[in-house]
């Protein structure tokens, strides 16, 4: 059965009308071919899912009326920030497609020294939207009511300078860790995970990661690649400290 699930960012209200977004009309027209008086369920974010009935319903245009609304009741007890050093290709989106659907609170792209992918400040911003939409598409197949945020990509060093370890569980993948995740204390706050882009983190990084608190865990006894090894760490995390 097709996910009948779209995002919006306007305010839902029961019994008003709202107007689905140009990309979610176009899908629900085209691909789902939806008509007028079938039902969806729509979200903006805060939580709920709001069930809907389509009135207006043409090419590129959808209009639906608000009927109920109800508390979404399925995120992650764990609070984690994955900081992804910016890989290649498809591989970002990817990583950031998977991440949201195994619960992650944020993500904050990182621009390591080994990162292929150099953008400029136009880039990044596009690249930032870009990503937040891969973020939102991933909410509305798997069930989720809140959007993780994308933030803008900001350099190693600059999101240390930002982000004191205060309150936090830092986290760091390294092929020499010296610790399992089960060694760890399960976190009571946010939960910091780094994870380096196609050639790892240089020394120096893992170096300054290490000084702010971050701490090296092993997971396995292979080498893992950038998006096999952020979401390997996050379904490890789902399953020893959270909901799997």
């Amino acid at each position: 059965m097709a996910n009948l699930r779209f995002y919006t960012n306007s305010p839902l209200v029961i019994n008003q009308s709202v107007q689905l977004s140009e990309s979610a009309a176009a899908h629900a027209t085209r691909a789902l071919r939806l008509a007028e008086g079938d039902h969806a369920i729509l979200f903006n974010g805060d939580g709920h899912n709001y069930d809907c009935t389509l009135t207006i319903v043409k090419k590129n245009s959808v209009t639906a009326i608000i009927n109920n609304a109800s508390k979404v009741h399925n995120e992650s007890p764990l609070n984690i920030t994955l900081l992804q050093a910016i890989s290649s290709g498809d591989r970002m989106d990817f990583t950031i497609q998977k991440a949201v659907e195994l619960g992650v609170s944020n993500i904050q792209p990182i621009t390591s020294k080994r990162s292929v992918v150099k953008l400029s400040a136009e880039r990044a911003e596009r690249r930032t939207e870009h990503w937040q939409n891969i973020a939102i598409s991933a909410c509305e197949q798997s069930g989720r009511a809140y959007v993780p945020k994308v933030l803008p990509p900001i350099s190693f060093e600059n999101w240390f300078n930002q982000n004191p370890s205060i309150g936090t569980t830092r986290i760091l993948l390294n092929p020499i860790g010296a610790k399992r995740l089960a060694d760890i204390q399960k976190p009571t706050g946010e939960i910091q995970l780094l994870i380096g882009a196609e050639g790892g983190l240089s020394q120096e990084e893992i170096d300054l990661a290490t000084s702010h608190h971050f701490q090296s865990i092993l997971l396995g006894p292979r080498i893992l690649r950038t998006e096999t090894a952020a979401l390997t760490a996050i379904a490890a995390m789902q399953l020893v400290w959270g909901d799997f």
